[in-house]
Protein backbone atom coordinates (compact mmCIF):
# COMPACT_ATOMS: atom_id res chain seq x y z
CA UNK A 1 0.00 0.00 0.00
CA UNK A 2 1.49 3.24 -1.13
CA UNK A 3 1.15 6.52 0.76
CA UNK A 4 -0.18 9.57 -0.98
CA UNK A 5 2.25 12.43 -1.75
CA UNK A 6 0.52 14.63 0.84
CA UNK A 7 1.06 12.01 3.56
CA UNK A 8 4.74 11.63 2.64
CA UNK A 9 5.25 15.42 2.71
CA UNK A 10 3.58 15.65 6.12
CA UNK A 11 5.76 12.85 7.48
CA UNK A 12 8.89 14.60 6.25
CA UNK A 13 7.81 17.93 7.73
CA UNK A 14 7.22 16.49 11.20
CA UNK A 15 10.73 15.11 11.54
CA UNK A 16 13.37 17.59 12.69
CA UNK A 17 16.18 18.08 10.22
CA UNK A 18 18.95 18.04 12.81
CA UNK A 19 17.76 16.44 16.04
CA UNK A 20 21.28 16.36 17.46
CA UNK A 21 21.39 20.17 17.56
CA UNK A 22 18.58 20.29 20.10
CA UNK A 23 20.06 17.70 22.45
CA UNK A 24 23.83 18.14 22.01
CA UNK A 25 25.62 20.25 24.61
CA UNK A 26 29.29 21.03 23.90
CA UNK A 27 31.60 19.88 26.69
CA UNK A 28 33.27 22.62 28.71
CA UNK A 29 36.69 21.38 27.59
CA UNK A 30 35.75 21.92 23.95
CA UNK A 31 34.30 25.35 24.68
CA UNK A 32 37.42 26.44 26.58
CA UNK A 33 39.63 25.13 23.78
CA UNK A 34 37.69 27.18 21.24
CA UNK A 35 37.89 30.26 23.47
CA UNK A 36 41.64 29.62 23.86
CA UNK A 37 42.02 29.88 20.09
CA UNK A 38 39.83 32.99 19.90
CA UNK A 39 41.78 34.73 22.68
CA UNK A 40 45.01 33.88 20.84
CA UNK A 41 43.71 35.79 17.82
CA UNK A 42 42.45 38.64 19.99
CA UNK A 43 45.87 38.94 21.62
CA UNK A 44 47.37 39.64 18.22
CA UNK A 45 45.22 42.75 17.83
CA UNK A 46 45.64 43.74 21.49
CA UNK A 47 49.39 43.60 21.10
CA UNK A 48 49.05 46.03 18.21
CA UNK A 49 47.43 48.42 20.70
CA UNK A 50 50.43 48.02 23.01
CA UNK A 51 52.69 48.77 20.04
CA UNK A 52 50.67 51.91 19.25
CA UNK A 53 51.03 53.04 22.85
CA UNK A 54 54.81 52.45 22.75
CA UNK A 55 55.14 54.30 19.44
CA UNK A 56 53.15 57.20 20.88
CA UNK A 57 55.45 57.24 23.91
CA UNK A 58 58.45 57.40 21.57
CA UNK A 59 56.98 60.25 19.54
CA UNK A 60 55.57 63.61 20.64
CA UNK A 61 53.90 64.51 23.92
CA UNK A 62 50.70 65.45 22.05
CA UNK A 63 50.49 62.03 20.39
CA UNK A 64 51.13 60.27 23.68
CA UNK A 65 48.47 62.39 25.42
CA UNK A 66 45.96 61.57 22.67
CA UNK A 67 46.62 57.81 22.88
CA UNK A 68 46.39 57.93 26.68
CA UNK A 69 43.08 59.81 26.35
CA UNK A 70 41.77 57.17 23.92
CA UNK A 71 42.82 54.29 26.17
CA UNK A 72 41.39 56.13 29.18
CA UNK A 73 37.94 56.57 27.63
CA UNK A 74 35.18 54.12 28.59
CA UNK A 75 35.57 52.32 25.24
CA UNK A 76 39.36 52.21 25.58
CA UNK A 77 39.13 50.85 29.10
CA UNK A 78 36.63 48.23 27.97
CA UNK A 79 38.99 47.12 25.20
CA UNK A 80 41.93 47.05 27.63
CA UNK A 81 39.85 45.08 30.14
CA UNK A 82 39.00 42.58 27.40
CA UNK A 83 42.65 42.42 26.40
CA UNK A 84 43.64 41.72 30.00
CA UNK A 85 41.05 38.95 30.28
CA UNK A 86 42.12 37.45 26.94
CA UNK A 87 45.74 37.48 28.10
CA UNK A 88 44.92 35.79 31.40
CA UNK A 89 42.58 33.25 29.82
CA UNK A 90 45.05 32.37 27.08
CA UNK A 91 47.86 32.04 29.61
CA UNK A 92 45.85 29.72 31.86
CA UNK A 93 44.63 27.78 28.82
CA UNK A 94 48.26 27.30 27.84
CA UNK A 95 49.06 26.05 31.33
CA UNK A 96 46.07 23.68 31.06
CA UNK A 97 47.40 22.29 27.79
CA UNK A 98 50.90 22.02 29.28
CA UNK A 99 49.50 19.94 32.15
CA UNK A 100 47.69 17.75 29.65
CA UNK A 101 50.94 17.32 27.68
CA UNK A 102 52.42 15.62 30.73
CA UNK A 103 49.54 13.11 30.66
CA UNK A 104 47.96 14.43 33.84
CA UNK A 105 44.37 15.57 34.19
CA UNK A 106 43.07 13.83 31.09
CA UNK A 107 40.21 12.04 32.85
CA UNK A 108 36.86 13.49 31.76
CA UNK A 109 35.85 14.73 35.21
CA UNK A 110 39.30 16.19 36.00
CA UNK A 111 39.60 17.84 32.57
CA UNK A 112 36.23 19.51 33.08
CA UNK A 113 37.25 20.80 36.51
CA UNK A 114 40.48 22.21 35.07
CA UNK A 115 38.54 23.88 32.26
CA UNK A 116 36.18 25.56 34.74
CA UNK A 117 39.19 26.57 36.85
CA UNK A 118 40.73 28.18 33.76
CA UNK A 119 37.64 30.33 33.28
CA UNK A 120 37.31 31.24 36.96
CA UNK A 121 41.03 31.91 37.28
CA UNK A 122 41.09 34.21 34.27
CA UNK A 123 38.21 36.26 35.66
CA UNK A 124 39.77 36.51 39.13
CA UNK A 125 43.22 37.41 37.79
CA UNK A 126 41.76 40.06 35.49
CA UNK A 127 39.87 41.67 38.34
CA UNK A 128 42.94 41.55 40.61
CA UNK A 129 45.11 43.18 37.94
CA UNK A 130 42.61 45.98 37.41
CA UNK A 131 42.10 46.51 41.14
CA UNK A 132 45.88 46.65 41.65
CA UNK A 133 46.17 49.08 38.72
CA UNK A 134 43.56 51.43 40.10
CA UNK A 135 45.10 51.23 43.55
CA UNK A 136 48.54 52.03 42.14
CA UNK A 137 47.10 55.06 40.30
CA UNK A 138 45.32 56.23 43.41
CA UNK A 139 42.02 56.41 41.55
Amino acid sequence: MSKSPATRATARRERPLSPHLSVYRPPVTMTMSIIHRITGGALYFGTLLVAVWLMAAASSQATFDWVNWAFGSWLGRLVLFGYTWALMHHMLGGVRHLVWDTGAGLEKHTASKIAWATLAGSIVLTLLIWIAGYMARGA
